[in-house]
């Protein structure tokens, strides 16, 4: 079955793109990651709170944070779809990159998504 694809947009037949199983399930990472809390209407405790982050400064003490709110994030959200198995955070003068390592749920195979953001 076929999942609608994040973000959304059009294919070249100007149908709802979509995405594969484990690639949807990539995209529910990200999205988990990148919407705040109160962004959602019906879900208003929904996503990590990563974003208000943005202005405090780089270090190992965001780093920690960072992986903390990432974790319990996705365990709160996506525990029933995959296993958190590592979330690591690296910082320097103005770039956050989070290595995100999951199994989906009833297949042993490991994924790694990296994410990058900077300020």
């Amino acid at each position: 079955m076929t999942e609608i694809a994040f973000p959304f947009r059009l294919d070249s037949r100007g149908r709802t793109a979509g995405a594969d199983a484990d690639k949807h399930i990539e995209h529910l990472v990200a999205q988990v990651l990148f919407t705040a809390p109160g962004e959602r209407v019906n879900r208003p405790a929904f996503g990590s709170g990563l974003m208000q982050l943005a202005f405090a400064p780089l270090g190992d003490e965001l780093a920690a944070a960072v992986q903390f709110q990432v974790q319990g994030a996705l365990q709160q959200w996506l525990g029933n779809r995959i296993q958190v198995q590592a979330v690591d955070v690296q910082t320097d003068d103005t770039t956050l990159q989070i290595a995100v390592r999951y199994a989906i749920k009833g297949q042993a195979q490991p994924r790694l998504v990296h994410f990058s953001r900077s300020f």
